[in-house]
Formats: structure tokens, sequence, C-alpha cells
């Protein structure tokens, strides 16, 4: 097996990145406790409050307008006055979410990209663990070979269980000529490779505990970026129907068009309907259609211009408004707004399996929080928002809270990306 001289330095680097991060790691658990203090989710309860309280106008109330040009006039200037609060309600709870959204995703980020290091290290440290223990059991067989049947010395046992004595058994093999130059190098090249090793483990462990730190400020601040979430969809939710009907009842006394109740739902029943994804014998289904405009992994940033990782898959080629489907069935954990990501929508599969969907166009969400979702599902529409270049999908995949490369692991699930 051969050496990897390059492991220690690049461990001492991450050592001093690790211990750089700690001052944002203070900073981010001082964000995630000052939000609240500010007062900042009051909108979100006034929202709901007026969308109990208002009184709108009912499609009698319209009908009965129509028929008066003044009434139809004085209508039209308060459903625009309604339109117009609505709009200030949705965007005061959707600016709360998009504040406690932007600290999960930097706190999420920090842990992604520590989990992506802490695994690396560990690989390495076993990789390394493995190589000194094949060159001790060589060293050790060699050295046994030259010593057998002297004074009984079990040099196997003792060369590397009693290091405090293996100076003075190697100057007596080398005084008994029993000892060759090339023995001693291969007995040196394994205490190095033992050291390497046990450095690199001593790392992994430092990475690991940062790791920690970093899980417990992104638990806390998912929490508060769900909550924020699920205020601004319920606000949506209770306005939509609202604005909806308001902006059909707006169109009926500027346009003189007949529209009735029954014309009305007959539109949102169609506009609800959507398409589903293919979905295999295994069920899964692919999260969209397209190339792979981006692979994961560490890549240069096309806006940021910083080397960093490409936390999921780009799949480009749709559209703005393209489907995008639900890989599995599983629950919705988050959507909302998310930082570099745009909207975003997260979805637990169970068995440590988590699923991302990122760059989501405005208004393109068509699930919420905690709604169960089933493989195949279409559950937004692409775009480009967030730090995005085009409409596309960013297609992200969790095995047991570690990012992975999604192409990878859909092929082992008979599904290709892209």
């Amino acid at each position: 097996m051969g050496s990897h001289p390059g492991r220690g330095a690049v461990g001492a680097s991450r050592i001093a990145h690790w211990r750089a991060a700690r001052p944002r790691t203070a900073a981010l658990l001082l964000a995630l406790a000052l939000i609240p203090a500010l007062g900042v989710a009051a909108p979100a309860s006034d929202t709901a409050s007026a969308a109990v309280l208002v009184d709108y106008p009912s499609w009698d109330d319209v009908q009965a307008a129509k028929a008066d040009e003044a009434a139809a006039k004085a209508e039209i200037t308060r459903i625009q006055a309604l339109l117009a609060d609505l709009e200030d309600e949705v965007a005061a709870t959707q600016k709360v979410a998009e504040e406690k959204g932007a600290i999960y995703a930097e706190a999420q980020s920090a842990y992604d990209e520590q989990a992506y290091i802490a695994q690396q290290l560990q690989e390495q440290a076993d990789a390394a663990q493995e190589e000194a223990d094949d060159a001790k059991r060589t060293a050790a067989q060699l050295i046994a070979n030259l010593s057998r049947g002297a004074a009984g010395t079990d040099l196997t046992a003792t060369l590397f269980a009693q290091s405090d004595k293996a100076d003075a058994l190697l100057y007596n093999l080398s005084a008994q000529q029993k000892f060759s130059s090339t023995n001693q190098q291969l007995y040196t090249r394994a205490v190095q490779l033992q050291n390497n090793a046990q450095s690199l483990t001593d790392q992994a462990a430092v990475a690991q505990e940062l790791l920690d730190e970093l899980r417990a400020i992104a638990e806390a601040a998912f929490e508060e970026a769900q909550e924020a979430a699920i205020v601004a969809q319920e606000a949506y939710d209770a306005q939509a129907e609202n604005k909806a009907r308001l902006e059909a009842q707006l169109e009926v006394l500027t346009t003189k068009r007949e529209v009735t109740e029954a014309d009305y739902r007959a539109g949102v029943e169609a506009r609800a309907a959507a398409s589903g994804g293919v979905v295999n014998a295994q069920g899964w289904a692919n999260p969209t259609s397209g190339y792979i405009s981006s692979p994961f992994g560490n890549r240069y940033h096309p806006i940021y211009h910083v080397w960093k990782l490409h936390s999921g898959t780009d799949i480009a080629g749709g559209g703005y408004n393209a489907p995008i489907y639900a890989a599995a069935d599983g629950r919705v954990v988050y959507a909302g707004y998310y930082s570099d990501l745009g909207y975003y929508i997260k979805i637990d599969h169970g068995g440590g399996i988590v699923t991302g969907y990122a760059h989501i166009n405005t208004g393109g969400m068509l699930v919420s929080v905690g709604e169960i979702v089933i493989a195949g599902q279409q559950i937004a529409k692409a775009g480009s928002t967030g730090g995005s270049t085009g409409p596309h999908l960013h297609f992200m995949v969790y095995q047991n809270g570690v990012l992975t490369n999604p192409v990878t692991f859909m092929q082992d699930r008979g599904v290709t990306l892209g």
C-alpha cells in the first residue's frame, strides 16, 4: 500500500479553518437569539387576525354593484384596496420567513461543509491506520523470523507493545548482525505510518467536535425557519382564496363579463390539476427532466467566484415552471425561502434519507410543511430564485445527515438524472 505524505499538511490547514469558524458559530447563535427579541414575527399573527376580520364582498354584492356605475366604481376601489392589503400582509410574513431562512441556510451550509470534511478525514484516518497496521505486521514478521530462537524473545509482541524497549532490542539485534539496515527502515516506516494515522485520527476527532456544535446550531435555526415558513404559508393560503376571488370579481366589474361562482370554482379546479412523474418499480421518480448543468462536489462558483462545495446536482433545460416531482414518498419538513438556494423544499423519506429541491420559481411551491407527498407527485415549478444564473432544479440528497452525490444515489435506485 502506498504512502500519502500530504495528509498531515491538509489536516493542519483544516484545523486552522475549524478554529477560525468558531466566531461565526457564536455569531449564528446570537442572531438566532436576537430575531425573536426584535419582534419580527408579529406581522404573521396580525395577518391571521386580519384574514378573519376583513369584510370581503360577496358575489351578490358584485352583481348588485354592476348595475349601477357609481356603485361599481366604489366597489372597484374597495376591491383594489383589499388586494393591496393582501399583498402587504403576505409580504410581511414572507419577509420574516426569508430572514430566518437565511440564517438557517448559513447554519446548514456550515454544517454540510463540515460534515463533508469530517467524513473525508475519517476515511483518510481509517485508510492510514490500515496502512500502518500492514506495515507493522510486515516488519514484525521479518524481525521475528530473524530472531526466532534467540533467547526466546518474541519481538512481534514486544517491539510495538513495549516501545520503550524497542531501541535496546534493535541495538542488540544489530550487534548480533541479525537485523539488517533494510529491516531497520521497515520498522522506522511502520512507526512513521502509525504516527501519521494517529495524527489523522486526532484531526478527525476535532472535526467531529466542531460538527456536533454546528449540528446544534443548524437544528435550532431549522426550527426557527420552519416555524416562520409555516406561518408564511398559512398566511398565503388564508389569503390566496380571497385574492383569487377578488380578482375574478374585479374582472366582472371592469369588463362587465358575466361570471358566476360556479364558473370561478371550475377555473380553480382546472388550475389545480397537476401532472405526475414516472415512478419506477423501486418507488423512485426522476425529480425533473433536462440535462446536468453542474455536478455535485467542489467547484468554482459562477456567481461568487470562490471554490466551495456544490451541495447538489443542477438539472436544467426545462425552463421556467418546468414540473418538479417528489423523488420518493415522504413528508415535507421545509418549504420556504432559503437564502442562496431561493425557494426550497426539503422532504424526509425516512431511514436517514432526505432530498432537497432548490431555486423554485416565485409562487411555484405546491406543497407546505408537514404535508405527506408520494413519489412522482408534482411539488413545485422550476425557477431561478436565490443565487442562480438561469432556471433549473438544484437537487440534493442527504444520507444520515451528510450530503451525498445525487447522481450515484439515484442510479442505485434505478433513476438516471439528466
